[in-house]
């Protein structure tokens, strides 16, 4: 068995490729006339060219002829499928790929399509937290020709796995406490990164009752992680910031979930892994912006001292807020920290991102985020990365006429609002905390900071494609990066 191989994209209809060596073209011939060819059918060739192997796969009938993002999805679906199929070999220990089609989605599906987790002692897994030495990967990755496309899609892809990695780790292995370890380790070789990991205590001189009312069923710390990156020109220029929610498990607390498949609740900090892993390729990419990132992290459990349904909780903001239901307790740490960034760092753009509502999954499926924007120029610009990387976005309303459903009879608001509209509800509460958002009546809009909550619930966990396996998809780490890029460039 040979230790090398080449992946080689093909367009059925004029096969042709960089592969040194080999006649793409007289290899794809040997496919049985009348087969199927559609994206990412992908067919192994041994000895080709001597002592080589490649791996041949469609990039789908009139490739030419595809819209940009049709033609980098087809990319990124043939490269991802051949990765997936070498990957399999015993022995294998390079991978050099044809990236020529479009190199950016070449580099982000082969390095994708590689990740596999797994925390099985045989072979020794390299993701065991309990490491003194990394394992390194046994199998690289490389382009025939390099270039800074393929270096930029490598780097999307490794934030990407690694939110992967944060969502993947159980419960007790990403507590709040080493969910901020793995942070620093990550950003500590980053230029012009500061981070602050701020306790209990702070919280509650911050007055943060809404993310501590979450705290008090657990006995493991909680946390709030911050994170500014200083990239731009001026370093007191506004920043663009990003806040994630970060329920490291969440078991519903007084309002216990069922148990069925409840340890998927372990990707509850989905969102905080989404906002730290983008923040890491912002600053690996040197991107000229400011940013502020943070992250409010905890478990929710049914402890002794647990929040208990009924309870109102005064706000960093100053609004009361009845606790219905301890299962809707994302947008609880969420408004303070919301509130917090708002009006602390005056943002010109601040960004939540949330696992947030099972209505969401209900809504959109595994296919789209949910975005309530109070921005038209930010939704069109989220919208425009998520279909550059097929990480997508879908437009959905915000609006005072949901309001009744959560404004209390005892307080100013509810933390829920009925199973109706359920995701357009929380977005609504959490709009309450966003400080200096544009006016109904846009008389602010010159001066407004621009506010979008992203619901990733349901493209949190999905089913296997071309090039991701099954589990936590890390998704939309990638549509937010391309966002800043796009903001830059």
């Amino acid at each position: 068995m040979s230790t090398s191989a080449y992946v080689a994209p093909v367009d059925p209809s004029s096969p042709a490729s960089f592969v040194p060596n080999v006649d793409i073209a007289k290899i794809w011939a040997t496919v049985p006339r009348g087969e199927k060819v559609d994206v990412g059918t992908t067919r192994i060739f041994y000895n080709t060219p001597e002592t080589k192997i490649t791996a041949a796969s469609s990039l789908g009938n009139n490739f030419a002829s595809k819209r940009s993002n049709t033609r980098r999805e087809h990319v990124r679906m043939s490269i991802g499928s051949a990765v997936t199929a070498l990957k399999a070999l015993d022995g294998l220990q390079e991978i050099v790929v044809d990236a020529s089609a479009d190199p950016h989605a070449a580099a982000v599906a082969a390095h994708l399509a590689l990740y596999s987790f797994t925390l099985k002692t045989t072979p020794p897994s390299r993701f065991n937290p309990n490491l003194n030495e990394l394992i390194p990967s046994t199998l690289q990755l490389k382009p025939i020709e390099g270039s800074k496309e393929w270096d930029r899609g490598a780097t999307y892809a490794y934030s990407q796995n690694l939110a992967r990695t944060l969502m993947e780790l159980p419960a007790n292995m990403m507590t709040p406490t080493a969910f901020c370890e793995r942070a620093k380790d990550e950003f500590a070789n980053v230029e012009n990164v500061k981070i602050f990991i701020r306790d209990e205590a702070w919280a509650e001189k911050m007055g943060m009752n809404t993310f501590l009312s979450v705290t008090h069923g657990t006995n493991e710390p909680a946390k709030f992680l911050e994170i500014h990156y200083k990239g731009a020109a001026r370093k007191d220029a506004k920043p663009l910031a990003f806040v994630g929610k970060g329920i490291t498990f969440d078991s519903g607390g007084i309002s216990l979930k069922p148990a069925a498949d409840m340890k998927a609740m372990r990707g509850d900090m989905g969102g905080a892994a989404t906002v730290v892993s983008v923040t890491l390729a912002i600053a690996k990419l040197k991107l000229p912006v400011n940013v502020v990132t943070v992250t409010p992290l905890t478990e929710n459990l049914p402890g002794p001292s647990a929040t208990k349904p009924g309870d109102i909780i005064y706000a960093m903001n100053g609004k009361s807020v009845e606790v219905d239901n301890t299962d809707a307790e994302g947008r609880l740490v969420l408004s303070d920290a919301i509130y917090y960034v708002s009006t602390k760092y005056k943002p010109h753009t601040l960004i939540d991102v949330a696992t947030l509502t099972y209505a969401m999954i209900t809504a959109l499926g595994e296919v789209y985020a949910g975005v309530f924007s109070t921005s038209d120029e930010l939704w069109q610009r989220l919208h425009a990365a998520g279909e550059h990387e097929f990480d997508r976005f879908w437009r959905m309303p915000l609006s005072e006429d949901y309001g009744p459903q959560i404004y209390s009879s005892n307080a100013d608001l509810c933390n829920t609002g009925g199973s109706s509209a359920g995701s357009a509800t929380a977005a609504l509460f959490l709009k309450a905390f966003a400080h200096g958002v544009e006016a109904e009546d846009g008389s602010n809009a010159e001066t407004a900071m621009k506010w979008a909550h992203i619901d990733m619930a349901g493209m949190n966990a999905t089913r296997p494609t071309a090039y991701q396996e099954k589990g936590m998809t890390g998704r939309p780490v990638r549509a937010l990066i391309e966002y800043v890029w796009a903001l830059v460039n």
